[in-house]
């Protein structure tokens, strides 16, 4: 890569960390945030589960709608966008006003991103493009292993406001250095519309999106309730806990950096070797997660998954539609909130009925599905391909 490419994607990389840190630091702040506009714990989690529902929503169609406009100037609208979103917050003395300030830029998130995985894909040669996305998915991870205790530390030792500051401050950073270093990149060949949404017709795109959501189902509908495992089953002190959640919040950034460099190399084989690890870590998980020092362990080896399984999420679908990035992308980005939204309503069921030790069935569950889901594409693309010559 060039000095240019590594500037252009290392501005990405803090322009998605600027954006998920919006949308997860406020998690940090829930509890402080219920007391300050006196609703209750629930009514604030709205602020996390609308913005995700309004990312799940708009994933393919904004993506879309911004496709042909001057990729700088859209960035720039949407740090703006977000920019103004958490000043809003920060002043607000209403609740249903901050909600808006939060749920609108939640439509806007997937325009980045998008962006993002397209402009650091385009900036390299093909067989380099998945080692340019992991490096924006640095951001992703960085964004939600440090947003949420580093709001949680500033609003504990200072405000509410100067924590939503925080987030104020990396999205105008963002801004500046897009405005500043990134160069006009304006769309040379424009897809329209109808050509973007001609690989809905592509039954590889079909099963690439339930592949993605069942992956995506796996890690995090177990995941969601990792504190709840560590505190029910392992049973370990609270102060432990946050040091457990911050080792595979590392381990996902580390798994983030492995996973473009494994994939450019036999994106199927790491693909398939992903989800039987996965499998393997589970069964281990449920056998002698009662363990403080395997479950750490454990915990390490899970999170470098996680990171290479959110980099498989997005090559998967990526490379199913090449010829409409954007569009593709957008797709990407609403089959993996898909993916946590149902992954971790059917692993509450499990924790429901049978307790919580039993959560990782609900996991190994989507693992299998995953499996066949994965065989199925691979078999679809080696059909296709075979009869096109």
């Amino acid at each position: 890569m060039t000095k240019r490419n590594n500037l252009l994607i290392a501005i990405l990389t803090l322009g998605v960390f600027a954006i998920i840190n919006t949308e997860m630091g406020v998690i940090g702040i829930l509890p402080l945030i219920a007391d300050n506009f006196n609703v209750s714990i629930s009514k604030a989690g709205l602020l996390v589960s609308l913005f995700a529902l309004a990312i799940a929503v708009s994933g393919p169609i904004m993506p879309l709608l911004f496709s042909g406009i001057n990729r700088k100037k859209v960035m720039l609208l949407v740090l703006g966008i977000f920019f103004l979103g958490n000043i809003v917050s920060m002043f607000t003395s209403s609740f249903a006003v901050l909600l808006i300030a939060r749920v609108i830029p939640g439509f806007f998130q997937p325009i980045y991103c998008s962006l993002a995985f397209t402009a650091a894909s385009a900036s390299v040669s093909e067989k380099e493009a998945p080692k340019a996305v992991a490096k924006i998915m640095v951001g992703v991870s960085a964004g939600m292993v440090l947003g949420v205790p580093i709001s949680s530390f500033i609003a504990s030792t200072t405000s509410f406001t100067i924590a939503m500051s925080f987030f104020a401050m990396v999205n105008v950073i963002a801004f500046t250095v897009t405005l500043l270093f990134i160069p006009s990149m304006p769309v040379k060949e424009r897809l329209s519309y109808r050509a973007q949404l001609s690989v809905l017709k592509k039954s590889i795109i079909w099963l690439s999106i339930i592949a993605v959501i069942l992956m995506n189902g796996a890690v995090f509908g177990v995941y969601s309730y990792l504190a709840e495992y560590l505190k029910v089953v392992t049973n370990i002190p609270e102060k432990l806990i946050s040091v457990v959640l911050l080792i595979y919040g590392v381990a996902n950034i580390i798994g983030n950096i492995v996973a473009g460099k494994l994939l450019s190399k036999n994106a199927i084989k790491v693909v398939v070797s992903f989800l039987l690890t996965l499998g393997v870590v589970y069964t281990i998980l449920f056998l002698i997660g009662k363990f403080t020092v395997p479950m750490a362990l454990i915990s390490l080896i899970w999170g470098i998954l996680g990171g290479i399984g959110g980099n498989i999420n997005q090559y998967w679908i990526a490379s199913a539609a090449p010829e409409a990035p954007d569009f593709a992308n957008g797709l990407f980005l609403t089959s993996a909130n898909l993916g946590t939204t149902i992954g971790t309503s059917v692993c509450g069921l499990f924790i429901t009925g049978m307790g919580t030790q039993y959560v990782v069935l609900g996991g190994l569950l989507f693992l299998i599905l995953s499996v066949v889901s994965v065989l199925l594409r691979v078999h679809m693309f080696s059909f296709t391909k075979l009869h096109s010559k």
